[in-house]
């Protein structure tokens, strides 16, 4: 039977009493489900689901982004006349070009897929101008890929390009964003961030020309002052500045990085053409007024170091800036910022952050692959302590991710979120009544669309749940015992400060790496960790009466201390270690 292609959510493309073949399930939105129910419809069966070609995809992906660098650097320095390095645009653009390129791979292997195993009657595409799916710069980017109109647009692009499915132009004068429903926002705009900012104001005057750069350090303005007047400088609080914007100029985009007429089959081509489609619009049009901004800027002109734990990812500005400073013998080094590095098998964003670095600080492990690598302990909590309330309720804590995959790494991919949903109803499903009433869930800020508050209500009506908008501390006081259900910061914080914590989650979906595996059957034999929601809620159930008996036992205790130790080290004196690793990278750069 001939199906007409359903791309994504976006109902506008959806044809009317015609049978259907959805690309993936990030199409069937939860809160319309009462529409694609109805509907005559098969779904393309999402090809990451096998995990062992995720990987090998992610090792391909990497061999082809390396390539692709080396000729649009080469590209871009002739095009604006300039003569950086490899590194000075890795630094720049290769966030945007390795993201880039797996989130095309994906959408590309989906289109190839439905068209090998289907037969599809056409297409209804919306007239989208290209203009308007070109990003301005990297944080644009972000925001870009998490919407119904870019995803339709790459996907219309490809079948336009590539195929030769009939397409219907459809009307796009009222966009329905579906992509980004949130639970909430958290915001804090109270007297801290206006002493920030107040602070900034005054750091251009007390700034010297060389003194060591801090910014977005995920370090507390206090721990970061001290460290600066450690270190000799007066210290100064430096923050991340808006990126000029840049007009789209489609007569500076007419090239291609291969002139030779390319095939669906060859995914380096399809990469090819796109690129001068898609590049953000700071780094072509505008990348000339980006470098006289950063040259205008109350920054330090010769910095000793550069030190950040975020900026690296989506801060254009600070990426421009200290490309130059790098290229110039400046050492950059980047601190651990997430909970995932040096426990999950592997992370495109974190070979990134190696291959820019001249050092790079985490939170107590070290890799001999890589010795850049300084343990340093977790800067995050630095000073950080925490009650927990014996007779309070079970926190659970939840994870979402976009529904179409964003960049690879060994987590659930995409509508892989839904077999990690079902695993938190096993796990709910399996605690007795009287637990399963004294259970708070709390939700992630963004609900990316998979409609978190009714899947719960629908599955548990009388379930508590917390949106996901307020700070964390406050619940975890009230609770006798911590559920992390998912790779990342949480269960790292609730462990340092020896907080009841229980871990599950499926290690089919979770990869660790070979040096995690044998502290993780270490965590599973004290019951911390279960491989199975089921198992996670036997042990709540065991220890619910009378928690502190387990948790703080001689076995759990060395357990959990061990670690912590390598992953979530609260240094005596972290300060004075920061400062050790600072003045080694100082004395090894000749500075």
């Amino acid at each position: 039977m001939k199906r007409y292609l359903i791309t994504t959510a976006d109902e506008r493309t959806w044809p009317k009493d015609q049978p259907v073949l959805f690309l993936g399930e990030w199409c069937k939105l939860y809160n319309r489900r009462h529409i694609w129910k109805e509907m005559d419809a098969e779904t393309v069966p999402y090809h990451w689901d096998d995990r062992n070609k995720l990987y090998k995809d992610y090792l391909y992906l990497k061999e082809i982004y390396e390539e692709l660098l080396r000729e649009l650097s080469e590209w871009l320095n002739e095009f604006h006349h300039v003569n950086h390095t490899l590194r000075y645009w890795r630094i720049l653009i290769g966030p945007w070009l390795s993201n880039f390129i797996q989130i095309l791979f994906d959408r590309w292997e989906m289109v190839r897929r439905a068209i090998s195993d289907y037969s599809i009657a056409g297409v209804y595409i919306l007239d989208i101008p290209s203009e308007q799916v070109i990003p301005n710069d990297m944080k644009h980017y972000r925001r870009f890929f998490l919407e119904e109109n870019w995803n339709e647009t790459i996907c219309r692009q490809i079948i336009q390009g590539w195929t030769s499915i009939p397409f219907r132009t459809v009307q796009s004068d009222n966009p329905k964003p579906y992509y980004y429903v949130k639970t909430g926002q958290y915001s804090d705009k109270g007297l801290k961030n206006k002493l920030i900012r107040l602070v900034s104001c005054f750091s251009k005057m007390l700034a010297c020309k060389n003194d060591v750069f801090f910014i977005n350090t995920y370090m507390s303005i206090r721990q970061e002052f001290n460290l600066q007047f450690s270190l000799g400088q007066l210290p100064v609080s430096w923050q991340s500045v808006q990126p000029p914007k840049a007009k789209v100029d489609w007569a500076q985009r007419q090239w291609n990085g291969d002139s030779r007429k390319f095939s669906l089959e060859d995914f380096p081509g399809v990469v090819r053409t796109f690129i001068p489609k898609h590049i953000p619009s700071l780094y072509l049009e505008g990348y000339l007024t980006l470098q006289s901004f950063c040259n205008a800027l109350p920054w330090p002109k010769k910095p000793r170091l550069i030190f950040t734990s975020v900026s690296y990812h989506e801060d254009d500005v600070f990426k421009a800036w200290a490309a130059e400073k790098v290229e110039t013998g400046t050492p950059l080094l980047i601190g651990q910022h997430g909970g995932f590095f040096g426990i999950g098998d592997w992370d495109s964003t974190e070979d990134h952050q190696y291959d820019i670095s001249d050092g790079w600080l985490s939170w107590g492990w070290d890799d001999k692959k890589h010795p850049q690598v300084s343990p340093v302990g977790n800067l995050k909590m630095i000073g950080y302590k925490m009650e927990w309330d014996p007779q309070g309720y079970a926190l659970m804590v939840e994870m979402a991710i976009p529904r179409q995959s964003y960049h690879l790494y060994s987590i659930p991919i995409a509508t892989q979120w839904l077999d990690y949903f079902y695993d938190q109803c096993r796990f709910v499903e399996s605690l007795p009544e009287k637990i399963r009433r004294s259970l708070l869930v709390r939700l992630y800020v963004h609900d990316y669309g998979w409609c978190q508050v009714a899947r719960w209500k629908d599955h548990f009506p009388d379930v508590r749940l917390d949106n996901g908008t307020g700070p964390i501390a406050p619940l975890v006081k009230k609770s006798r015992i911590y559920i992390s259900t998912y790779n990342a910061t949480t269960f790292l914080e609730s462990m340092a400060l020896n907080i009841p914590t229980i871990i599950f989650w499926s290690p089919e979906r979770w990869e660790l790496r070979d040096s995690a595996v044998t502290y993780f059957k270490r965590l599973k034999s004290v019951g911390i960790f279960h491989e199975t929601p089921e198992g996670a809620a036997a042990k709540m159930s065991e220890v619910w009466e009378n928690v502190p008996a387990w948790w703080k036992s001689e076995p759990v205790q060395e357990t959990r201390l061990e670690f912590c130790d390598r992953y979530s080290r609260m240094s005596e004196k972290p300060l004075k270690d920061l400062e050790q690793i600072m003045r080694q990278i100082l004395n090894t750069a000749g500075k």
